[in-house]
């Protein structure tokens, strides 16, 4: 997606984070500060981790006021430790006022994930696996957290579900088993889709490869289910592990050969991390 896409994108959202905070007036801000003044103060790293989301902090102010500026001293990305100045804030005081909570939940969320992603994806670091985010976000922030988790190193699974084919358990179900589940949507997708399986054995393994999944994932099993999963495939699909998948026991698969390990963790589960805007002053 291109930065201008992505901005008419997450504009609305945006907008509707600052209106869930200003419903009608800043009452505080309208009563201390009631003329325009310049003003600058600093934002201000607590915790060691990853930065991402500095853009977005700096659009919740431009959308209040486009005279706000941002000047960054630190990058999406970048490694950033406590005490550290991350940018400084400058433009009518009033605005910085109002956007500072928005623009700091934006930040603090976007940064923890990328730190949580990082730190995951270290410990995969020299393995074939992939690392891998899900569905599982929080409303109307999945553009922001699935972002957060590419700068963390992270990489994305399907961003909706338009996005791709897969084939869970309530779909076979629904379809009346595996085999019927792979032909039905091979007969209405795309030739260019992929499609992916969730299996929760070897034998619904079996079933997937049999029907000609292009991507098996391995739903909730143990290490040696997946050793002898992967060995099953052989080659014949990709392979993606899933189910309860964290920073604590990610270790256990990293050499077992699969393609693919997604992890819900990776955004409802990652603290934020924590920044200040402080030292606000008139300029």
């Amino acid at each position: 997606m291109n930065p201008v896409t992505a901005r008419l994108n997450a504009d609305h959202l945006l907008m509707e984070a600052l209106q869930e905070d200003i419903t009608s007036e800043d009452v505080t801000t309208n009563a201390v500060m009631p003329q325009a003044k310049q003003g600058q103060a600093d934002l201000l790293c607590k915790q060691d981790g990853v930065l991402a989301g500095i853009d977005v902090f700096r659009r919740v102010f431009e959308l209040l006021d486009k005279g706000v500026k941002v000047e960054n001293v630190f990058q999406d990305g970048d490694c950033i430790r406590c005490g550290e100045r991350i940018a400084v804030v400058s433009g009518d005081m009033r605005a910085i006022l109002s956007g500072e909570r928005t623009a700091l939940n934006y930040l603090q969320r976007m940064s923890g994930i990328a730190t949580y992603t990082h730190t995951v994806a270290e410990l995969l670091k020299g393995s074939k696996t992939k690392l891998l985010d899900t569905r599982k976000t929080t409303p109307n922030m999945r553009l922001f957290e699935k972002y957060a988790v590419r700068i963390g190193g992270g990489n994305n699974h399907r961003y909706n579900l338009s996005d791709g084919v897969l084939i869970k358990d309530n779909h076979i179900s629904a379809a009346g088993g595996v085999k019927q589940a792979v032909e039905m949507a091979r007969a209405y997708a795309p030739f260019v889709r992929k499609i992916e399986v969730e299996v929760e054995n070897l034998e619904m393994l079996r079933e997937a490869l049999e029907a000609g999944a292009d991507i098996i994932m391995l739903d909730n099993m143990t290490a040696d289910q997946m050793r002898k999963a992967v060995q099953m495939v052989n080659g014949r699909a990709l392979t993606e592990c899933s189910g309860n998948i964290t920073r604590d026991n990610i270790e256990q698969i990293r050499d077992i050969g699969v393609d693919y390990v997604s992890s819900g963790a990776l955004t409802h589960s990652a603290p934020i991390l924590d920044f200040s805007l402080k030292n606000l002053h008139a300029i």
